[in-house]
């Protein structure tokens, strides 16, 4: 899709299914290059981050068959070890091959890779991880090669800063690896422990799994296995956000309610009543919103900065000064320009931290997303807004969300998406 039209002032009510999680099906799909035999990814997302991992897990001489009971990957033939430059300019997520591959093949050769416009994401931890399970890692001209030469061996790993994306590397690279590996300072986001339990069922011997320290005893025989993808923590803070912002009554099956506390706890804070079960997570949003939040976006399991964006647009209902202060990445601000013209009062206090006046009644405008949470920020600010909202940049959205219009529409929103290519709009 090209464009997403939004006519909004409809408050949302209804139910709607929560995807699998981007960010865990990432790494596991990676992971599968570990593994003999074949896997089976149910709940896998179809978004065109994880097309986009597949072609390159093809690339490398694996099968991939999707069918009804999910994606199945044949590892049996993957002994490439050069990814095509066109999928990992696309998706920094191609990142995590880096440390299947030398598990695998003992050799990496790749390019720096893409992914969307969010601040400085460097990946110096990363190469310093496998420098230190005995890779050799040479840089030059924009390429990686790595040669695990004689093969990885376990040691202490200190992460002197929380890193998903390293975490999850020298995750992959340790359970390849001779001996025992300890990773002190690892990230504790749920999809790192996704990835540790689907490495573990696998055949894997990983202990700590969720805390700051994990212990990985490698070189084990790893076998495909059957797995599920959890409920994506994002996807289902982006819907609950939404209808704080329109007002309305929703239930989304299969919320991942325990990785949903900070941003639970903030619906509660702007009045919300919030209900969980088995079956996943019911939202009534007040009439008005309570006004004075402030949030501040940290490591899990504090507030997510993917979440950030969209929290912007739901604060220009509430009535006072909302604060948001942004401490993973230096430029998460982008959608400001596109708030400000559909009429949201938000001044830059700092660099890191902004201030939302409200409440304002946004109206419809043609804005551009030039990320993926900035997207869907953009999105829910028009199912907020009077009049039609114009989204432009919808391939950022697409890699996120398996189809966000369907969703909103099963929520009662007025939205499609239009392509000039078919030149007519979605059903």
């Amino acid at each position: 899709m090209d464009s997403i039209h939004v006519h909004g002032g409809i408050c949302l009510q209804g139910k709607v299914k929560v995807q699998g999680s981007k960010n865990a099906a990432l790494p596991i799909l990676a992971a599968t290059l570990l593994t003999r035999g074949t896997n089976v990814i149910h709940n896998c997302p179809k978004i065109a981050d994880v097309y986009l991992m597949l072609h390159l897990l093809d690339s490398l001489g694996c099968r991939i068959l999707w069918d009804a009971d999910g994606v199945k990957i044949d590892t049996g033939h993957a002994n490439y070890c050069e990814m095509p430059v066109e999928a990992i300019r696309g998706m920094r997520s191609s990142l995590c091959l880096l440390g299947a591959l030398l598990g695998r093949t003992g050799k990496v050769s790749m390019e720096y890779p893409g992914g969307c416009v969010i601040g400085k994401r460097p990946i110096d931890l990363h190469l310093e991880a496998f420098r230190k399970l005995g890779a050799q890692i040479n840089e030059r001209d924009g390429r990686i090669d790595g040669n695990a030469g004689k093969g990885l061996k376990g040691t202490l790993l200190s992460m002197p800063r929380s890193s998903v994306g390293a975490t999850e590397n020298a995750i992959l690279a340790a359970v390849s690896a001779k001996g025992h590996t300890c990773i002190r300072g690892a990230a504790r986001e749920p999809e790192v422990a996704a990835l540790c339990d689907y490495l573990c069922r696998c055949g894997a011997k990983i202990d700590g799994i969720g805390t700051g320290e994990l212990h990985i005893w490698g070189g084990r025989t790893l076998r495909g296995v059957e797995y599920r993808i959890p409920a994506d923590r994002i996807v289902a803070g982006t819907y609950l956000l939404a209808c704080m912002g329109t007002g309305g009554s929703i239930f989304l099956e299969d919320a991942p309610i325990s990785q949903m506390d900070s941003v639970i706890r903030l619906a509660k804070g702007l009045g919300a009543r919030c209900q969980g079960s088995r079956e996943g997570l019911y939202l009534q949003a007040p009439e008005r919103l309570l006004g004075d939040r402030k949030i501040s976006t940290q490591v899990y399991p504090g507030f997510p900065t993917d979440l950030q964006s969209v929290v912007l647009a739901v604060f220009t209902k509430a009535p006072g000064c909302c604060v948001v202060e942004e401490n993973i990445f230096e430029d998460r601000f982008r959608i400001l320009d596109a708030l400000a013209l559909m009429g949201a009062r938000i001044k830059r206090l700092t660099a890191n931290t902004v201030a939302v006046y409200g409440p304002v009644r946004l109206k419809g405008h043609e804005v551009a997303a030039c990320e993926l949470r900035g997207g869907a920020a953009l999105v829910t600010a028009g199912l907020m807004a009077d009049g039609e909202t114009v989204v432009k940049g919808c391939e950022y959205i697409e890699r996120g969300y398996e189809n966000i219009c369907r969703d909103f529409r099963e929520l009662g929103a007025r939205i499609y998406s239009v392509s000039s290519e078919k030149g007519k709009r979605d059903a």
